[in-house]
């Protein structure tokens, strides 16, 4: 498997496996079947309501911890300083993990600074290993990496053929931020593989 190095040294895999839109009765044996399968980046989010079920496939998967790498996001209900830090603890009780090895902010809204500062102490504390934000525009990371004590490590952003990012992309490859792609079916566009340039 091929990983990308991030800033603080810590090896992410190029490639996972998405748990969005998995209904969370069917999660934990998707998430074996994928673990199965050789993934060992699992990427969920608060708001997708399965957390639970990548944490028992977690445990079911008799796969070494330290050789899965688990991504979660906090949704905008929960920012703020307390709320994130109670959300993300609460995220850690659902998968019935010690850490999570990088935790996104989902969207630049609310109050993500204090949110943010919430997950710097969290990293700080060892409870998160990477520290990252979701769907930001370079303005809105420009903002946050001004006003933060540890940089964002990561933008997970939405990548496909019809939405490709292409200056966000060449704008985080001059700094020291990776963009994670989080590549969606392309859902209302059945005739996508129709289309002719």
């Amino acid at each position: 498997m091929d990983f990308v190095t991030l800033s603080n040294g810590v090896k992410m895999p190029v490639l996972g496996f998405g748990v969005f839109q998995i209904d969370a009765k069917e999660t934990e044996q998707r998430v074996l079947d994928a673990i199965r399968a050789g993934y060992r980046l699992i990427d969920t989010a608060q708001s997708y309501f399965n957390e639970e079920g990548v944490g028992a496939a977690v445990k079911k998967s008799g796969v070494a911890r330290e050789e899965l790498f688990i991504t979660s996001k906090v949704w905008i209900e929960h920012y703020g300083y307390d709320a994130c830090r109670a959300s993300v603890l609460k995220s850690l009780a659902k998968m019935q993990l010690d850490y999570i090895d990088l935790m996104l902010l989902h969207q630049p809204f609310n109050d993500y600074y204090g949110a943010w500062r919430a997950l710097e102490d969290l990293y700080d504390e060892g409870k998160i290993r990477a520290i990252g934000v979701s769907n930001f525009y370079p303005d809105r990371l420009v903002d946050i990496a001004s006003f933060s004590r540890i940089r964002p490590m990561v933008n997970q952003v939405e990548t496909h053929p019809l939405h490709q990012q292409i200056e966000a992309h060449k704008w985080m490859r001059s700094t020291t931020l990776y963009m994670k792609h989080g590549l969606r079916s392309v859902r209302g566009a059945e005739d996508f593989l129709k289309i002719r340039y």
